[in-house]
């Protein structure tokens, strides 16, 4: 097996990833087809704002207690359901468009309860490639293969979505994703994992949370690639959110350009995860994190002030790479340092600190957006990415030091 793919081999990991494959193009179909289709109703970048506050405000909400939950109950059965629950929001979804009744606000419903669906979702995921895997040995290449295919389906979603709305309808769009889900409980029914054992008492769950808070807190590693993460998904990521009025201000657009723009950023995601895949170490990886920081939030500089089609798809795969590299790299580093009796709840914090903190992100650049234009503030958040790259850099010595001994403990450096 090659080292890149070396977690396929692992029967339940891959029959997971099969169906994953399918509904993580699906998921990008569908969410390309809502923000334009959002944007073409009311031509509001505000709004775009909205939406994705509505998306990923559960997340903030929920996952911290998400990540209790899967330190305490049976993964394989919260991922089940999550699932079965994303593929009524998608049939709900698609049955309002094809009738003609969908309004904005049954958009944003909808979208909420998708994102307390991924709230959940996504704490339990990464809890549940342990159990996938069986071999902590393969547990990072797995986080880096999950990545990947999440990023073939940001690649070739987008563009498909781009030609369907093109050639069809949004409808279409959410039709789509709403059948791919049919693969996802399919391979569901082949899975047969062994549940890690579980305490048979727990504390009550404000002091759980509080447990984990204080670990994450004191753990000098943990404190600042959580925060880094934060910062990164506050004043970078939301420029997924204005990509609709990007195209429309800087380069009068339809949604094809903006399913290759989206698509662009998803092939440098792809590189990045391949990139990350072929390691066999998470030695090193916080001096890559600072890199791709700075790297992103210069691209995203570079952007604001592009006018060129080809020289902004260049701009969006350095972006794409960018933030991939962060985020997968500060999970890749957490799964490995963290205690298994608080997996659970740090990857819970994990999410909250990249999608808990998108849709506060994603709502002040929509509402930005609207007074000082989108480029403008693509342009803001990216000087804010440099200052944070550079100050985690600034603070290297202070987390290697911190990190030497984890590492050294786990066999991962020698003394």
């Amino acid at each position: 097996m090659n080292l890149t793919l070396r977690a396929l081999r692992h029967r339940n990991f891959a029959l997971f990833l099969s169906g994953q494959i399918c509904a993580l193009i699906g998921y990008w179909i569908q969410q390309i087809a809502l923000s334009w289709l959002v944007y073409r109703l009311t031509g509001s970048a505000t709004l775009l704002g909205v939406l994705a506050f509505a998306s990923n405000l559960p997340v903030l909400l929920l996952a911290p207690f998400a990540g209790l939950w899967s330190d305490r109950f049976n993964l394989h059965r919260m991922m089940l359901a999550t699932q079965a629950l994303e593929m009524l929001q998608a049939a709900a979804l698609t049955a309002l468009a094809f009738s003609g009744a969908i309004e904005i606000w049954h958009i944003i419903a909808l979208t909420m309860l998708l994102g307390m669906c991924v709230a959940v979702e996504l704490p339990v995921r990464h809890a549940y490639l342990i159990e996938l895997v069986g071999d902590r040995q393969d547990l990072l290449n797995a986080v880096a293969v999950m990545s990947l295919t999440a990023n073939c389906g940001r690649l070739a979603g987008p563009v498909l979505a781009g030609l369907l709305i093109g050639w069809f309808s949004e409808a279409t769009c959410f039709l789509i994703n709403a059948l791919t889900y049919i693969a996802v409980l399919a391979s569901f029914a082949f899975i047969r994992v062994k549940p890690q054992q579980r305490a048979e008492s727990h504390p009550p769950m404000l002091r759980g949370l509080k447990e984990g808070l204080v670990y994450a807190w004191s753990t000098v590693p943990i404190r600042f690639l959580l925060a880094l993460l934060a910062v990164v998904a506050l004043t970078a990521a939301p420029y997924g959110t204005l990509m609709p009025a990007i195209v429309y201000e800087a380069f009068a657009g339809n949604a094809e350009t903006l399913g290759f723009l989206v698509g662009a950023a998803g092939m440098g995601a792809v590189c990045g995860t391949l990139l990350l895949a072929s390691r066999r170490t998470v030695r090193g990886l916080v001096r890559f994190i600072v890199a791709a920081a700075l790297v992103a939030g210069c691209a995203l500089v570079a952007l604001s002030w592009s006018r060129l089609l080809v020289l902004s798809l260049a701009l969006m795969g350095v972006i794409g790479f960018g933030i991939l590299v962060i985020s997968v790299s500060v999970n890749m580093i957490l799964q490995t340092i963290v205690d298994d009796d608080k997996r659970g709840r740090v990857m819970s914090f994990y999410t909250t600190a990249f999608l808990g903190v998108v849709p506060f992100g994603g709502l002040i650049a929509g509402m930005f957006a609207d007074h000082i234009g989108a480029t403008n503030t693509v342009l803001a958040g990216g000087i804010v990415c440099v200052l944070a790259a550079l100050y985690m850099a600034r603070h290297l010595p202070l987390i290697r030091s911190h990190i030497r001994p984890i590492y050294m403990r786990l066999g991962i450096i020698s003394d």
